[in-house]
């Protein structure tokens, strides 16, 4: 049996179904599973829920959450904003302490509103102000496309050619992730052309967690900014974005945080930007200074802290479902969700490849680094689209990447090493 990194060096995993329930049964966290629905399948009971990195399951308590905006809107129309159980005018401060603890900030340091993308743009409009010297922004190479593409549209808007401007950073030759000295190294070369690190917390297609602290390190020692895109990180790895002197980061909600397709966003300003009213932004009504917005005088004077971004008022029934949401993760903590995580990420890649070892027709190679989140991609052969359709058609539900990248995420929150065990039958049985 192997010895696996991040798990106690007494700790034996055995691909036994014994093995799995006993886990389970030690789990301090098994109870939280059934705070959540598990969809129905086809061939049994429940299905095999692996995909919390595109779309988390659906809290229970959702539904009473939603339920009391509704009642509230029914039954108080208008007088809702000042007047209803949780009043909508302050909606966005319930979220401040909870979201957070998800990423290690000040309550000031963080909002929700809109969605990710258009929350990227809006930072971007503060935080990336290139000038003829320095102008160029540092990504990942193969980043996920939305965030591509908000880069080249906003070096295109001040006027600038992205294949000047955007600097990618690739993965050495027979390589699958990146090696933090190459960015950094890369950062070092731009030196003062340098405006902007703008990169994802975690890999979507890897699974790759970066050194978010060594990297906008190296952008300040340089001179620049650093950004992040936590798509993939908020309610899946721990975070001290304030400690780390992140500048900005914004993140969805619908993935880890189980928070509903579509569903708001979150954002980071961290208070060194956040508490200066001069820090250029576009405004909106809802960012204007809390106690005397409703005066509706001309001149905007931003709410100190990440409050100051928003633009419009809170989009209750959306908020509403993220609430619910947070308040599981608020009851858990991320440190113990990150440490069942690892655990979760662990037993499935010992399972994964003790399954290819008894069954010739799985081919494939794990590409997650050891610095990883709650994710294992699984690069194939041939046979890959195959195995996907195989593992579909038997009700687990995991994530299919081109060209042959099968993603597969145990989410601490609602999966059960057991799911893992049956996962490895079911690919012995391929």
């Amino acid at each position: 049996m192997a010895l696996f990194a991040g798990v106690e060096a007494t700790t034996r995993f055995e691909n036994t179904r014994n093995f799995a329930l006993d886990l389970d049964r030690k789990d301090v966290l098994a109870s939280y599973r059934q705070k959540y629905y598990i969809p129905q399948g086809k061939k049994r009971e429940e299905q095999l829920y692996f995909t919390g990195n595109s779309l988390g399951l659906q809290p229970r308590s959702v539904e009473a959450h939603l339920k009391q905006e509704l009642e509230d809107w029914k039954n108080l129309g208008v007088e809702g904003h000042f007047h209803g159980k949780h009043p909508w005018f302050y909606y966005h401060h319930f979220f401040n302490e909870k979201a957070a603890s998800i990423v290690g900030a000040n309550p000031s340091e963080v909002v929700i509103m809109n969605n990710l993308t258009v929350n990227l743009h809006l930072l971007l409009v503060s935080f990336y102000r290139p000038n003829s010297s320095r102008f160029k922004i540092i990504m990942e190479a193969g980043a996920f496309p939305s965030d591509m593409y908000v880069i080249e549209s906003q070096v295109r808007h001040h006027g600038f050619d992205p294949m000047d401007a955007i600097i990618e950073v690739k993965p050495r030759e027979g390589e699958h992730h990146l090696r933090t000295e190459d960015i950094i190294d890369k950062i070092e070369a731009q030196g003062d052309e340098l405006a902007l690190l703008f990169f994802s917390g975690v890999q979507y297609y890897t699974g790759q967690v970066f050194d978010i602290e060594a990297l906008t390190k190296a952008a300040h020692d340089v001179g620049a900014l650093a950004g992040f895109d936590l798509a993939h990180a908020a309610g899946n790895i721990e975070m001290r974005l304030h400690d780390w002197n992140v500048d900005f980061a914004a993140w969805c909600t619908y993935k880890y945080l189980n928070s509903g397709p579509g569903g708001v966003s979150g954002v980071f300003v961290h208070d060194k930007h956040g508490q200066d009213p001069t820090v250029p932004r576009f405004a909106g009504w809802w960012g204007h200074k809390e106690d005397d917005r409703f005066q509706m005088n001309k001149g905007f004077i931003p709410e100190p802290g990440a409050a100051g971004w928003q633009l419009s008022n809170a989009p209750v029934m959306t908020m509403a479902v993220h609430k619910a949401a947070l308040e599981l993760f608020d009851e858990v903590g991320m440190k113990k969700l990150a440490s069942k995580g690892e655990m979760l990420n662990a037993y499935l890649e010992f399972v994964v490849l003790d399954a290819a070892n008894s069954n010739d027709k799985l081919e494939f190679e794990v590409i997650t680094p050891e610095n990883r989140s709650c994710q294992l991609s699984l690069l194939t052969n041939e046979n890959g689209k195959e195995l996907f359709d195989y593992l579909t058609e038997n009700d687990v539900i995991a994530d299919w990447r081109e060209p042959n990248v099968i993603r597969l995420a145990p989410v601490p929150m609602y999966n059960s090493f057991l799911d893992i065990f049956e996962l490895g039958e079911l690919l012995c049985r391929f």
